[in-house]
């Protein structure tokens, strides 16, 4: 029987984690929106590559993301602390610690905003599902991978940012 290779630490604790450098991937104008957001990249820590695991932290004012659905990739948030709100393409729920929502691939268009004077914190789970895209309907962007396995944003006339 071969020995497991573990490529990281077995455990670690989150919060201790350094936040990931660069905010956000979205160009400008939207790269100033996420400002106010923090991600610690759990999943990646522990070298999973099947989903990813972020501990997101929204400063008053702060959103999540844009306003997005995605085209394969299904996504969880499980909010720890704070009352976020979750806006959709259709309504707005007053989140809490302890409720928890999910976006199936090719749902509804969602984002978390921090409307109160106290910090957000969640979990954000998503799978990696090759070949995903994501659409913005308030928004003139659209985004899809690369080749390199990295986001390309281009407006939605397809004329690159």
């Amino acid at each position: 029987m071969s020995e497991q290779k573990t490529p990281g630490p077995i455990a670690v604790e989150a919060k201790a984690l350094p936040p990931r450098t660069k905010p956000s991937n979205y160009p400008e104008p939207y790269f100033s929106r996420m400002n106010k957001r923090e991600k610690r990249q759990l999943g990646d820590i522990f070298g999973l590559t099947n989903f990813g695991v972020n501990l997101t932290k929204l400063a008053p004012g702060g959103e999540s993301a844009l306003l997005h659905r995605h085209s394969k990739q299904d996504e969880f948030v499980f909010i720890l602390e704070g009352e976020p709100t979750l806006v959709t393409s259709t309504e707005e729920i007053m989140l809490q610690p302890g409720m928890c929502a999910g976006f199936p691939a090719q749902g509804v268009a969602h984002q978390l905003l921090n409307r109160t004077d106290r910090d957000v914190v969640f979990l954000e789970i998503g799978d990696r599902t090759s070949g995903d895209e994501a659409s913005y309907p308030n928004d003139d962007i659209q985004a899809g991978f690369a080749a390199d396995g990295a986001w390309r944003f281009t407006h939605k006339d397809g004329q690159p940012y």
